[in-house]
């Protein structure tokens, strides 16, 4: 039906008849010249319709907005002085010579080049909001990023592989998505939190080199960075340790931002330990764009009479950290009331701060209300310490070491935000060396930090039964301007080794048996070391085109209350449907609110 896109119409078509669909952008009639800003995926393009052509004029006249429309004419230069430098086709427009309506519009619900549409809006109608020209750039450039990463895989020996949809609910991680079976009464089918399992077996299956663009599921509170149902590009190895994997994946990410942003990355990225990540930024993801540190001054203030310091200070789980913000004595007392209110949404019980007026003065050129508590040699410490300059601003932080971080980490980057201190450019970074086990805070039972197939490191095997928590294990972060874009580690491939993690985590034989023994049998039947690692490509996508949440780089996301404003999903299904699979539903409790799909 068409010669070629309208954004690709050119100076070198001059004076060629081409044959344009789209949609109207937009229609102007100036006064017996009707002007059509013709759109589709590629561009814009201006066909002009003149009166010479009364029976295409007249059909022209009752174009409106959105109007999917079919046009035949000749390219030509725009006349002197009417070039538009701001579009690509610009410089010539396309002489109307016969003009079909496809199909009539309604009015939209909202104006394509409208910028200030709400996101329940944007949502309801995503057909319309995908017409967008910012939208088209974000996903044209998500299917360029998958293919080069499929290339550069296909490149280095990876096959493309399928995992199932259906599986068996985890015991691990976020809540699953259950699926009833209609065949086997009473029994659940879960949709993959991610093909981690099965990678695993298809690495002892001898493929040595698998990935897969896999949709994954969970069903956990949701933020601007999370969806029910996400894309991972996963990926998994055989005979290879830390440094191969590392080094590989590192390359694949330097190789899609070269090839797609035209943009080198370091060659080869940092890399920083878990322990020291926590230590300086509060964060396993650290923002190294943002030039501000946490620093320690616990053991500055054990003897201080007052508590709040002293208290965490010798609380072997407690922490004091100070964090400078330079220039920072211009802020208003508002401005510090707002940063303590922000930093209480993280636990923190306050946002204690010391104003540096003139450093050489000592405690005289300094302002705050912790000062009376605080011998001068403590002061004069502190400032030592934290590098403190003429009109900086110490902020501190003292409570649990895990509230501390968070918070402390958390304004960390707000205030790199807000005080102009962001630097430019792309900062990757490798986290390396996690703890293998954390403590569940509501049972004294140990949980894996990443998950519990994770190998530790070359020695610490025996701490998994004389001392958990200082276990470290073989799993590396990939951290890309502040954000976690993908994480992996090198599996444990011994069955005994399996089975002590299982025990360990509280898993007995039986339960390991229930849940995992396929996994453990496989692993008994000649098992490679292998190791791998899964990128979140949806927020890849989002950090590479500049979006600010990963819905705007997903076709249909869902809403953060995990509903769907396009189809109304999820909704109430019919009883026979339910009696199909054995499930009965109890009656909700009055008030609760209704399904998306019910009005």
């Amino acid at each position: 039906m068409r010669s070629d896109y309208c954004g690709n119409v050119s100076e070198n078509d001059l004076d060629q008849t081409v044959e344009l669909c789209g949609w109207c952008h937009r229609r102007r009639d100036h006064g017996g010249v009707i002007f059509i800003d013709l759109r589709d995926r590629e561009g814009i393009v201006q066909v002009v319709f003149d009166p010479d052509t009364p029976e295409t004029f007249s059909i022209a006249e009752s174009v409106r907005n959105e109007y999917v429309l079919r046009v035949k004419g000749r390219v030509r230069p725009r006349p002197e002085g009417t070039e538009n430098p701001d579009m690509a086709t610009g410089k010539i427009e396309v002489l109307g010579l016969e003009l079909e309506i496809l199909n009539r519009a309604e009015t939209p619900p909202f104006m394509i080049d409208d910028n200030d549409v709400s996101e329940e809006n944007r949502l309801r109608y995503r057909y319309i909001d995908l017409r967008r020209d910012d939208m088209q750039m974000r996903l044209r450039m998500r299917a360029r990023i998958t293919h080069r990463l499929r290339e550069f895989l296909e490149e280095h020996g990876f096959l493309d592989i399928e995992t199932p949809m259906l599986t068996r609910a985890t015991p691990e991680g976020a809540r699953d998505y259950l699926v009833p079976s209609r065949t086997h009464e009473g029994a659940f089918f879960a949709l993959p939190q991610s093909p981690q399992l099965f990678k695993q077996l298809l690495m002892m299956s001898g493929f040595d080199r698998y990935y897969q663009i896999v949709r994954c599921f969970r069903d956990e509170d949701l933020r601007a960075d999370r969806q029910p149902e996400f894309t991972q590009l996963d990926i998994e190895m055989s005979f290879v340790d830390e440094e191969g994997v590392m080094g590989l994946m590192e390359g694949l990410v330097r190789d899609v931002f070269t090839h797609v942003l035209e943009t080198p990355l370091p060659d080869p990225f940092p890399r920083m330990s878990h322990a020291e990540a926590i230590s300086r930024y509060g964060s396993d993801k650290p923002d190294l764009r943002i030039p501000l540190e946490l620093v320690d001054v616990g053991d500055l203030m054990q003897d201080v009479e007052f508590k709040v310091f002293a208290g965490p200070a010798n609380d072997p789980n407690g922490r004091v950290a100070a964090l400078r913000l330079p220039q920072g004595s211009k802020l208003t007392r508002k401005e510090i009331d707002d940063y303590t209110a922000y930093v209480g949404i993280y636990g923190a019980k306050g946002l204690a701060y010391i104003k540096v007026n003139e450093v050489t003065k000592g405690r005289e050129g300094l302002q705050s209300p912790i000062l009376k508590f605080l011998p001068d040699e403590v002061v004069q410490a502190i400032l030592e310490r934290s590098g403190a300059q003429d009109g900086d601003l110490i902020f501190f932080g003292a409570d649990k070491a895990s509230i501390v971080n968070e918070a402390l980490g958390a304004l960390r980057v707000k205030l790199g935000h807000d005080q102009g201190l962001l630097e430019h450019g792309w900062r990757p970074l490798w986290v390396v060396d996690f703890p293998m086990f954390e403590k569940d805070e509501q049972s004294p039972r140990w949980q894996a930090l990443h998950h519990p197939f994770t190998a530790a490191i070359a020695d610490h095997n025996d701490l998994l039964e004389t001392d958990p928590g200082a276990c470290l294990s073989r799993a590396y972060d990939m951290v890309l301007n502040g954000s976690e874009i993908g994480g992996g580690s090198i599996r444990i491939h011994q069955p005994e080794i399996q089975q002590k993690v299982f025990r360990l985590l509280g898993i007995n034989e039986q339960e390991a048996e229930d849940k995992f023994g396929f996994l453990v049998t496989a692993l008994k039947y000649g098992c490679p070391p292998h190791g791998g690692m899964a990128f979140g490509l949806d927020r890849m996508v989002m950090l590479m085109t500049g979006a600010s949440s990963i819905r705007d780089v997903m076709a249909f996301p869902k809403t953060q209350t995990a509903s769907c404003m396009l189809t109304s999903a999820p909704a109430p299904v019919s009883d026979a449907q339910l009696r199909e699979i054995g499930v009965r539903l109890r009656k909700p409790p009055q008030g609760a609110s209704p399904h998306p799909g019910e009005k």
